[in-house]
This record gives structure tokens, C-alpha cells and sequence, in this order.
């Protein structure tokens, strides 16, 4: 698991180091156990603008990390939105070389602006990332639709692990909504993934929470990648009345930001609480942090 950058913005981050934690969830006794974690740090300079602490620890002012995909050898590809960067880490959580930005793309927080404009808004850069099978391709997922694009596009890019830079490969993702935003993104095999998408709403409120299979090969020729609904997350079917909860089960989070395979049928989804600032579970209490595996009406013929 990977924590957010801290408090919700770049400004009150300083002091919040980012981690990767190691959990175990028992889905049985409805528990998730931390075993251990390492916190991402700096200690070679690979990053050429200065940084927050002394000792290259980094923090939510430095990156605002969201995705996070495990290569074969072990380490770590992860996603950032303030530049947006990939960012290559070991298994301990040593950057292994510099970040590498998308081109075309800056955010406002990019290190690298100097003066020029930012064409992607703040806070939406790599919310999602994907990894084929294969391990020799990521597919980063912007958040935000970048300056020139149609209202509520996203850009998919594709990225060649092995020669360590973007293809000439891209496609878009068309949000139900310009006011949604996507939550994460994974592969399912060569030409689908599963896409969490949402508004920013939460609680009574929330009126679109769901997880899409999303398939590149644009069988519609409409420009943007097919959607058929996996999971509709604000009305699951819920017979046995689990977490207490009546025969129809709500995830009415304002963020719900992790999808994971468990099986061929059986996603686990997990939200971002933005400690203390959410409360989509009970209205006027900070949200707690929630795994649940929904079980889908079809395979997924995952590979």
C-alpha cells in the first residue's frame, strides 16, 4: 500500500514522509494487519532541485505519489501528479535514477516550470498506473485533462520499461462526467483495464462510484478507450448484511483510490480517507481507511 503525499496539498506536507506499507488483510476475520513498510527517500541525488529535509527523506511537499505498480526484479514504478513524474524506486525505497516527466505535460507544481504554464491542473497528474503482464510496459493515467484536450479526456500514455521512455503510443479515457475524476488504474491483460472513476462527493451525496473495464482497442471508433461497468460501488448487492449494513451496500467515499485482482472474479477496492478531512461513512466523523472484495457477475479471464 502507498501512502498519499500528506494533508491534501504540497504546502502543509513538509512533514509528512512518504511509505510504503506491506499489509495483510483476513478477509475472514475482517481484519488487515501492517507488517512493515519502508519510507522512499533520496540518498543518491537523483533528483536536481532541492528538496524539503537534509537527510533526502522525501515528503508530500517533494511528490505527490498516487500509483504504484512492482516490477519482476522487485522494484517499484510509481506515479506522481505534481510534475507528473515516474519515479523508479528499489525494493527498500532508494530512487534508482532521475524522475522522468511526460512531455508535453506540466503541472503547476512541476520543479521544472520556470515561469512557463502549467497545462494540467494542479493535483492531476499519474492518479493511475498499470502494468502489463509482461512487466515491459506501464500505462500511466493522468487525472486531470490536459489544456487543448476535449472536456473530460485523459491521456493513457505508454511507457517501454526497457528504453526508459514514452512511445508514441497514447489513448484517452472519457469520464462520464467533466466534474469526475479516476481513482486508479490497472491491467487486466494485454488491451484491458479496470479504471475506478467518481465524482467528489461523498456520503448521501455521492451519486457515481464506479469500476470500469476499460478496453484500448476502441471497438466504437469513438477516439477513447471502450467502458463497460464492472462494479457499480454505491449499489452492491449485499444478501448476507455485512458490515452491518442491509441488502444493499454502499462505498460512499469521497476517494476511492485502489483496485486490485484478488481473482478471477473477486476485486479488493480500497479508499483514500484524507485523514481528517472526509466522512462519507458517518457524516461529521473523519473516515477510516476501508478494504472490501466485491465479487463480479462475470470473469475477467485475467492474465
Amino acid at each position: 500500500m502507498l501512502s498519499d503525499n500528506g494533508y491534501g496539498a504540497k504546502n502543509n506536507s513538509a512533514d509528512f514522509l512518504l511509505r510504503v506499507h506491506r499489509i495483510k488483510p483476513d478477509f475472514k476475520a475482517g481484519t488487515v494487519q501492517v507488517l512493515g513498510g519502508f519510507n522512499l527517500s533520496d540518498p543518491r541525488g537523483r533528483v536536481s532541485w532541492p528538496l524539503t529535509r537534509a537527510d533526502r527523506k522525501l515528503t508530500g511537499a517533494d511528490f505527490d505519489v498516487e500509483s504504484i505498480v512492482r516490477s519482476a526484479d522487485g522494484t517499484y514504478w510509481i506515479g506522481d501528479e505534481f510534475g507528473p513524474f515516474l519515479l523508479h524506486f528499489s525494493a527498500t525505497g532508494t530512487l534508482l535514477e532521475a524522475p522522468i516527466e511526460l512531455p508535453g505535460v506540466k503541472a503547476p507544481e512541476n520543479p521544472t516550470l520556470n515561469g512557463a504554464t502549467p497545462n494540467l491542473a494542479g493535483s492531476k497528474g499519474f492518479e493511475g498506473m498499470a502494468r502489463s503482464a509482461d512487466g515491459r510496459w506501464l500505462y500511466p493515467l493522468l487525472e486531470g485533462t490536459v489544456s487543448g484536450d476535449p472536456a473530460g479526456t485523459l491521456r493513457l500514455n505508454e511507457f517501454d520499461v526497457r528504453g526508459r521512455a514514452y512511445t508514441s503510443k497514447r489513448w484517452t479515457y472519457k469520464l462520464d462526467s467533466p466534474a469526475n475524476a479516476i481513482g486508479d488504474a490497472i491491467a487486466v491483460d494485454e488491451n484491458r483495464f479496470l479504471i475506478i472513476e467518481r465524482d467528489n462527493n461523498q456520503g448521501d451525496a455521492a451519486a457515481l462510484k464506479r469500476v470500469y473495464l476499460a478496453d484500448k482497442r476502441d471497438r466504437d471508433h469513438d477516439g477513447a478507450l471502450d467502458k463497460t461497468l464492472a462494479a457499480d460501488l454505491l449499489d452492491l448487492a449485499n444478501p448476507k448484511g455485512l458490515g452491518g449494513f442491509g441488502e444493499t451496500f454502499r462505498f460512499p467515499f469521497q476517494t476511492i483510490e485502489d483496485v486490485v485482482i484478488l481473482d478471477d472474479r473477486t476485486l479488493g477496492i480500497l479508499n483514500d480517507n484524507n485523514f481528517p478531512f472526509s466522512s462519507g461513512r458517518t457524516a461529521g466523523q473523519p473516515d477510516n481507511d476501508e478494504f472490501i472484495t466485491v465479487r463480479l457477475p462475470f470473469r475477467l479471464h485475467a492474465r
